[in-house]
């Protein structure tokens, strides 16, 4: 059932992509605010506290939802998965942005690339060059498939029906809500938020780095995790990006211009600088890894049908 509820799934989402996420994030939002009121007072083991009492109800509720759901009829049990999937998964969240970077550096409009990125990425991005803007939107497309595709597969696999896809978004949720605060009230509050997602992106982005070399330069992609993935801001993030460059051939990272100053990041990748051309070759590094991931579980799917 996993392999034909993630296929519909991403079927449903490639026809009818669910942009705008506002009605999803709407109740946990509000949940989050009540829990913070109720339990934060800037420690951290209401933070552990409060990550347990938001993630425990979506969890059960989830499960409770499927095998009942499941008990009555399979074909609910299945479209119960891919209603979850649908809302969980977002292969296409933030491709509109990538699509119209690409569409606008290919015809040469440089400003109109600008815009797109500034959106995609939520800063000011009108000192940037064709180069930086093409290496930004790979770094953010590259991410995004780990963060919103790879990654909540990864845990609907691991976990019965579609609860492991759920906790996932649900801890990432509440490491942007609490863990990524940059207030006093929060830095021991959200500790743990940080703490349980980095506990639970540790396999999941092994898994996609790993993809990423297989479909790409397995060379370049597992010497470029090795030596320089650990320098990341978010080493997590940078298993992905490091194997993901090396994969293409292609030099992420490094410093770029931001509100008047210079962004000091370290470098990713080897090979060339990024350009237009890079955003089709990231389109596909993605495409051929989702194939693999999907051609995986099918036979995992009918291995275990036969049995």
């Amino acid at each position: 059932m996993s392999f034909l509820s993630l296929t519909l799934a991403l079927l449903l989402e490639q026809w009818r992509p669910l942009v705008d996420r506002r009605a999803v994030f709407a109740p946990m939002t509000a949940y989050a605010g009540l829990l913070e009121r109720q339990l934060n007072a800037g420690e951290a083991q209401q933070g552990v506290m409060a990550w347990f009492a938001a993630m425990v109800p979506a969890l059960a509720a989830t499960w409770l939802l499927y095998r009942g759901l499941y008990s009555l009829s399979p074909l609910l049990g299945l479209l119960f998965n891919v209603g979850v999937l649908y809302l969980v998964i977002g292969f296409r969240q933030e491709s509109h942005h990538f699509s119209e970077i690409r569409r606008a550096l290919g015809e040469g409009d440089v400003e109109r690339a600008r815009r797109a990125l500034a959106e995609f990425r939520g800063h000011d991005c009108s000192a940037l060059s064709a180069g930086e803007i093409a290496r930004l939107a790979i770094e953010d497309a590259l991410a995004v498939s780990h963060r919103h595709v790879f990654a909540p597969v990864f845990w609907f696999v691991v976990l019965p029906g579609p609860t492991g896809a759920v906790m996932y978004r649900t801890a990432s949720f509440l490491a942007r809500h609490w863990g990524a605060r940059a207030d006093l009230d929060f830095a021991r509050f959200g500790e743990f938020s940080r703490r349980a997602f980095a506990a639970l992106d540790w396999l999941p982005a092994r898994a996609t780095a790993l993809t990423f070399a297989i479909v790409g330069d397995f060379e370049d992609a597992v010497y470029c995790w090795r030596t320089q993935a650990a320098r990341w801001l978010d080493p997590l993030l940078g298993v992905v990006l490091a194997a993901g460059a090396g994969a293409m051939g292609v030099r992420l990272g490094a410093a770029y211009p931001r509100t008047g100053r210079m962004e000091e990041r370290p470098e990713l990748g080897i090979g060339d600088d990024a350009d237009v051309a890079f955003l089709d070759t990231t389109v596909g590094l993605i495409w051929r890894a989702l194939v693999v991931w999907l051609a995986l579980l099918l036979v995992v799917s009918l291995a275990a049908a036969i049995s």
